[in-house]
């Protein structure tokens, strides 16, 4: 087991599969679209068969693959998962079948649906890899080149002004990963110049280890420095206030699976690389810039879901509920203790099972009646009961209802938040009401209510939808009644990067 590539087979497996896409004939976009259902299925039986070969109490990698890449430079080509990696592979090959069947008419029936679901079988391979390296050079090269796919998504298929937000989209990201690579680029020339290397090197455990040990060799003032260009990047990725404003113009123009892809899947990369990269390289910048950060987070919380309550697009409101959600991912992962970093990793699995649900559902309300206007519904649930149980559901598990998924790791983010923070705890609380009103009202809105002339003869979820549907009702009520298998997984990768940063004042 330990001697098969399999995580070079988990992500050239969507690699192959999008060239394979592209090499159907023009004539024949259906077909182009079951190969990508099949590969993308295919994929998530590799990461099933991952975790059921995963040892949580063994070593903190596991399958690793390494090999010589960029050999002067000291790059290498490997891969490896701990148990943060392991959840994130899980949710990203679980949710990319069922975006390429929600996505089933979004590219239409021309030779367009080729590029569309190429292009997701594109990104899945790159955040896949992205989140298996243990390179630090080849995750920048994975960082930046998913942008290209994701571009192509958003501008070439979506709403009108769908232009306009690739290309925020693309030069947000964009500036962000130029300051990383200015990081990258000094980390590696830190490396160069410490005792603790024979020569310059991109190996993040290598230089995680030194970190930890005090052995790099430099100033705290370079390191800040380093800590601030990788933390910067990750922030717009994420993303983290005051640099979100990509997020719902791109949300909003993209397809519906396009944005679940992106809010769900691309940037997680974003919290992940900060739990990864940020607190195990930079320990003591971590530290320093903490309240900084859990500041910035917990204004995220309250702004994204004051914003929510104001939408009057329907879209628009679930994409700043994200921006809401993303700070309490960051809150845990700066809190620096065990509740808190386990309950932001399982927000992330959460965050993009729930919101997978909501945006779905939304976006299959809004191509029945051609609009996002929250006001142009009403009395929906007496034309399509099916479909207001299911937005019901996936709206009770955004606000965190206990019972539900996102509840757990919610209450641990506030648990691990107010062991440290108590105002910051007590103002990201403040969410929890702020929640139930966006959704509650926009159910009422959207699906009580007299009935509307314009609703008759909406039909309820199709056979297509169900099948999308299901299994994230079913995640989102498994998860919420029993998440241990997921805690399990994260909680020993969690506590190596608690030791890591050595702050750890609370426990699990």
């Amino acid at each position: 087991m330990t001697t098969f590539p399999w995580l070079t087979l988990l992500w050239l497996l969507p690699a192959v599969g999008a060239v394979a896409v592209l090499a159907i004939p023009r004539a024949q976009p259906q077909v182009a679209k079951v190969l990508a259902v099949v590969v993308s299925a295919a994929t998530l039986g590799i990461a099933v068969v991952l975790t059921v070969s995963f040892d949580p109490a063994g070593e903190e990698f596991q399958f690793v693959e390494s090999h010589s890449w960029i050999e002067s430079f000291g790059a290498r080509y490997e891969l490896g998962v701990d148990g943060i990696a392991l959840v994130l592979v899980l949710l990203t090959t679980a949710l990319l079948p069922l975006l390429m069947v929600a996505g089933w008419n979004d590219a239409g029936r021309d030779k367009s649906a080729r590029v569309y679901v190429a292009s997701m079988l594109l990104v899945e391979a790159m955040v896949l890899m992205s989140f298996c390296t243990l390179d630090i050079l080849l995750f920048y090269v994975l960082f930046e080149a998913m942008l290209i796919p994701m571009y192509f998504l958003i501008g070439g298929f979506g709403g009108p002004g769908r232009a306009a937000a690739a290309v925020k989209f693309l030069l947000y990201n964009l500036v962000g990963g130029l300051v990383m690579l200015a990081a990258v680029i000094g980390l590696y020339v830190v490396t160069a110049q410490s005792d603790a290397f024979d020569s310059g090197t991109f190996g993040f455990r290598a230089i995680a280890a030194a970190a930890e040990a005090g052995e790099l060799g430099v100033g705290q003032g370079v390191l800040n420095a380093l800590f601030l260009g990788f933390m910067f990047a990750f922030a717009v990725k994420a993303p983290l206030w005051p640099f979100h404003t990509w997020l719902p113009d791109a949300a909003v123009e993209s397809t519906p699976a396009t944005a679940v892809l992106m809010m769900a899947v691309v940037d997680k990369v974003g919290t992940f690389a900060m739990l990864r990269y940020c607190l195990q390289l930079f320990p003591e910048s971590s530290r320093y810039f903490a309240p900084v950060i859990i500041t910035l987070a917990v204004i995220g919380i309250v702004y994204g879901a004051v914003l929510a309550i104001a939408q009057t697009d329907v879209m628009r409101l679930i994409a700043y509920t994200s921006i809401s959600h993303f700070g309490f991912i960051i809150l845990g992962i700066f809190v620096m203790n065990s509740q808190g970093q386990a309950g932001a990793t399982l927000y992330m699995v959460n965050h993009g099972i729930s919101t997978a649900a909501l945006f779905l559902v939304a976006g299959f309300l809004v191509s029945r009646r051609g609009t996002r206007v929250i006001s142009h519904y009403g009395g929906v649930q007496k034309v399509a009961p099916v479909m207001a149980g299911v937005f019901l559901i996936a709206g009770l598990a955004t606000l965190s209802l206990p019972g539900l998924a996102p509840f757990v790791s919610e209450f641990l983010v506030l648990i691990g938040t107010f062991a440290q923070y108590h105002v910051a705890a007590l103002v990201a609380a403040t969410a929890l009401v702020l929640s139930a009103i966006y959704i509650l009202w926009l159910y009422q809105r959207v699906m009580t209510g007299p009935h509307r002339v314009e609703n008759e003869g909406m039909k309820d979820l199709a056979p297509r939808e169900l099948v999308v549907m299901a299994p994230l009702v079913a995640l989102l009520i498994i998860l919420g009644v029993y998440p241990a298998p997921l805690l399990d997984i994260v909680t020993p990768a969690v506590q190596t990067t608690i030791t890591a940063v050595d702050t750890d004042t609370g426990g699990q």
